[in-house]
């Protein structure tokens, strides 16, 4: 038995490092499909192609982190940052941009390893002071449903546009909405409502799950939001593909999947390839990776901004940037609002490239800390309540989430949850395997 055990493991994790290295290189070749983008200063040049490649190839074994590690929610939101960070070494060999690239490759790569090393492998249980009774929870759940219904309607009433994907940008400078009700459909349709479905998914309650998804659709209505559209689809996705390969090879396949289908319509049926690789390939993929070629570069001819972008700070500190960082960077570049990850933001803004690992270290034991507040959950409840966050981490940086998207909510909703929630459902592996983590605070 025990030889079956171990030669199970090996094999796990020999395909876990296949999936690894396979999404990096199809990563890498679909920037080198997309270029030449002069908008987003994406290019690709084959004489600068044996630089790219060493750049990678160096920082691929950080990706061995992935192959040895349990899951985690660090562990999924670690998978879209690494490969960020990836696109963002391969992209910088063939910029136009005039910084010290050599500089900034290295910080990017030291903030990577400083985020992943606690926000992947730390994961020990805190012990639950405070735990919703069963019943209790459950009518939480229901609330969740009425108080996005609520948000819906209280938001239709300030903006209501039926508009496609294309269109989206005309329109969102005319949303106007008060900024109480922007935190509550934040935090409602990136937090409450994909918790709420994973919940009702997994105790099989498929109505309120179905229910869950539409709500969260509305929100695309009001908030001409991407998330919003596809954040109904990609829990779906998540869920089914957890449902038949389990959590980390799940982490690996929800970002290789879309992006092999965007590589073989670029190659094979380019005529076909749009809308697709623009939605998925460049917006998905490449954009959070360019975002860090645009803030390098910014921020090496600017004054940094030492966290004054976080709204309440920045009625209390002096600040060189009146309007948010993402208009500055329109304003400079005219790529459209550039929003960027913690690396990007929390990270080179900030700090500048020097100490962009430290804040990227803070950042990651954050995330620690809600791999803790997590641990004995069932890991595939963990991998489709977060499933948005990567998504948007990917984009925004971590103090936004926290607050602006809910994030701090639902850390502390997995603390308070009963852990025997799902004992009436098929058997999950935990989120975490030590006993203290499997058992009820």
């Amino acid at each position: 038995m025990p030889e079956t055990y171990g030669h199970d493991v090996v094999s796990e994790r020999l395909t876990l490092a296949l999936l690894v290295a396979v999404s990096s290189i199809l990563c890498c070749l679909s920037l080198v499909l997309l270029a030449p983008y002069d908008a987003f200063h994406i290019f690709y040049s084959a004489a600068l192609l044996p630089n790219a490649v060493i750049a990678v190839t160096t920082f691929f074994p950080v990706a061995l982190l992935f192959v040895f590690a349990d899951f985690s929610f660090g562990y999924f939101v670690g998978f879209h940052l690494y490969m960020q960070i990836l696109g963002y070494l391969w992209l910088s060999k063939f910029s136009d941009l005039p910084y010290n690239h050599q500089t900034a490759e290295i910080s990017a790569a030291i903030s990577a390893i400083a985020f992943l090393v606690p926000a992947v492998l730390v994961r020990a249980p805190i012990p639950q002071i405070f735990v919703l009774s069963e019943r209790t929870f459950e009518k939480l759940l229901i609330a969740v449903l009425l108080l996005a219904a609520t948000v819906v309607a209280v938001g239709a009433s300030y903006s209501f546009k039926v508009v496609s994907l294309l269109d989206i940008y005309n329109f969102r400078d005319q949303l106007g909405l008060p900024t109480p009700l922007n935190y509550l459909i934040g935090i409602t349709s990136s937090a409450l409502l994909p918790f709420a479905f994973a919940c009702f998914a997994l105790r099989g309650a498929f109505w309120k799950a179905a229910a869950a998804l539409i709500l969260l659709f509305l929100f695309y209505t009001i908030t001409l939001s991407k998330v919003a559209f596809f954040g109904p689809l990609w829990l779906v996705y998540i869920a089914i593909l957890s449902k038949v390969s389990g959590s980390r090879i799940t982490v690996f396949l929800s970002l290789l999947l879309p992006l092999a289908v965007g590589v073989v319509l670029m190659v094979f049926f380019p005529a076909y390839a749009y809308p697709y690789h623009h939605i998925v390939n460049l917006r998905m993929f490449a954009i959070p990776s360019n975002a860090m070629d645009l803030y390098n570069d910014f921020f090496a001819h600017h004054d940094h901004t030492y966290f004054c972008q976080i709204s309440f700070l920045k009625n209390v500190l002096p600040c060189p940037y009146r309007e948010p960082l993402s208009i500055v960077m329109q304003q400079a570049y005219a790529a459209g609002n550039v929003n960027a990850s913690l690396f990007a933001t929390e990270g080179v803004a900030s700090v500048g490239v020097l100490f962009a690992p430290f804040s990227a270290l803070v950042c990651g034991l954050v995330v620690a800390l809600a791999n803790r507040l997590s641990a004995g959950l069932p890991s595939r409840f963990v991998l489709i309540s977060s499933a948005l966050f990567p998504l948007i981490l990917s984009n925004v940086p971590l103090t936004t989430v926290l607050l602006t998207h809910g994030a701090g909510v639902i850390f502390l909703l997995w603390y308070v949850m009963p852990r025997d929630f799902f004992a009436s459902a098929p058997p999950l592996k935990a989120a975490s395997s030590s006993p203290a983590a499997a058992s009820p605070a």
